[in-house]
């Protein structure tokens, strides 16, 4: 690619963890869990083109909380994956980030940025990378980023290395957040019990309906002691629920939530209501992408 070409595109997609149970700890400190994975339609937008030098922009709702230094993802994986090739001579680019989704709101936004962008890279840079070879490049990055660069619905084990892929429909669903960033390592300290029970077996999922019918017989382990250092999280699942979500839940390690509808149309209809109530919240109506769905 010269640097008279144009520059290439990817949504990175959110993150939403349908379930996520706590299953153990590691004697290194390290949770383990099973959590069930989709990814939205809505996200953050990561564009490249040939630079003179490489740099990180950022636009969007969120911008002005984007680190652009070399503590952000995105350039951590660009040095991570120039680094893995350091015979080849890799041209520099301007990485372009339009930040749409909240920072540090547990829907995995800055670990889907830089799949996002190293999709991206390898594209641009020739390297000839399939999925499966991306994954454990980027590992070092946390165990989010793999899961990300695959975007499509997966139970993600361990600490999160460990993924199966799964089928499911597309589910209608609306994204809100109170507007409080929210650390992880503070909600797992604050998690009382650490050995809870596992996923249920996977039922076949034909329909949303099926799809929350299975999740009412899960939980997110995170949830409560989310709540307990951010109180507007129980006012948001609470928002959902009015809105007859048919099922609402807080997402990773909060705050994001998410209400699942059987339509469309109650999603958006929710989410117009929710945020005319709510003005300084985040809201947004969306989709999961469906099993068989690519990443636009």
């Amino acid at each position: 690619m010269t640097h008279g070409s144009p520059s290439l595109h990817r949504l990175a997609p959110a993150k939403v963890n349908l379930a996520l149970h706590v299953v153990g700890q590691r004697a290194d400190g390290y949770h383990l869990l099973e959590s069930l994975v989709a990814f939205t339609r809505f996200g953050d937008r990561v564009s490249l083109m040939p630079a003179e030098a490489t740099s990180l922009s950022a636009t969007g709702p969120f911008a002005s909380e984007v680190p652009l230094d070399s503590s952000n993802l995105i350039l951590r994986a660009h040095d991570l994956l120039a680094s893995a090739f350091p015979s080849q001579k890799l041209e520099p680019v301007l990485l372009s980030l339009e930040k749409n989704l909240p920072i540090a709101s547990g829907i995995g936004g800055g670990s889907s940025d830089a799949a996002a962008a190293s999709i991206l890279l390898a594209r641009h840079w020739g390297l000839q990378l399939t999925e499966s070879d991306l994954a454990p490049l980027l590992l070092p990055l946390g165990a989010d980023v793999p899961m990300c660069v695959a975007a499509r619905p997966l139970i993600a084990r361990g600490t999160g290395e460990e993924l199966e892929y799964v089928r499911l429909p597309r589910l209608p669903m609306v994204l809100v957040n109170p507007g409080v960033p929210l650390a992880t390592p503070p909600v797992f300290r604050a998690l009382q019990k650490k050995d809870n029970a596992p996923l249920p077996p996977l039922s076949a999922f034909i329909t949303t309906a099926d799809v929350i019918g299975w999740l009412s017989e899960t939980r997110n382990d995170l949830e409560a002691p989310a709540a307990s250092l951010v109180p507007a999280i129980n006012d948001v699942l609470a928002e959902l629920r009015s809105e007859s979500a048919g099922i609402a839940r807080m997402s990773g390690s909060g705050a994001t939530c998410f209400g699942i509808f059987l339509s469309d149309e109650e999603a958006e209809r929710a989410a117009t209501t929710i945020a005319e109530r709510h003005p300084s919240w985040f809201v947004a109506a969306t989709s999961t992408l469906a099993s068989d769905e690519i990443v636009p």
